[in-house]
């Protein structure tokens, strides 16, 4: 019953999240916490474990998931529900692609699509920065040394991001979060 469950559950996932893993990460936590996988905390350790390993967030965190709840055959289960949707979409469309592309409408609705997904991977990032910054022991605290650093890190990419002739390079932003985290903790 259990390998039913998280197949059609990250069956579920894999076909309604758009954006990609980003765009998933409230649709699995809504799920994980709905069946009571795991709780809130457990659940961010996840994505962060998730994100820092190679491969999809989504993949790591459906196999994570499955694991934890039925060992390597519940890790496989909810892994290929999670991928079935997109690889069964992405062979329709391969064949329909160089039509569909150029139609106005099409181009329209991924602009739409594009626009809601900035606003869930901003609401994504603002409940995750929460749950970093607010520490949770039996009254709600805050970090300051965690709030310093997310404050640093969003000036630090918004002067990159206005700076259009340059790119953000991840290796320079995990290196000033390596060094930022040495300082201050």
């Amino acid at each position: 019953m259990i390998y039913l469950l998280l197949f059609t559950e990250f069956l579920k996932t894999g076909l309604f999240s758009f954006g990609g893993a980003y765009g998933a990460i409230p649709v699995i936590q809504e799920m994980v916490l709905k069946n009571g996988w795991m709780d809130e905390a457990a659940f961010a350790d996840m994505i962060a474990v998730s994100e820092s390993t190679p491969g999809s967030i989504m993949v790591n965190a459906a196999t994570y998931i499955g694991n934890s709840q039925a060992g390597f055959f519940g890790a496989f289960v909810a892994t290929t529900g999670v991928v079935l949707p997109s690889f069964v979409i992405v062979l329709l469309l391969v064949a329909l692609f160089q039509k569909l592309i150029k139609h106005h409408r099409v181009q329209m609705a991924l602009k739409g699509i594009k626009l809601c997904l900035m606003g869930v991977i901003t609401g994504t990032g603002l409940y995750m920065s929460g749950s970093v910054v607010l520490i949770s022991e039996g009254e709600e605290m805050m970090d300051y040394r965690a709030l310093f650093v997310l404050i640093i890190l969003v000036v630090f990419s918004a002067a990159f991001f206005l700076k259009k002739k340059q790119t953000v390079s991840p290796i320079l932003l995990i290196a000033v979060s390596a060094v930022m985290g040495c300082v201050l903790f």
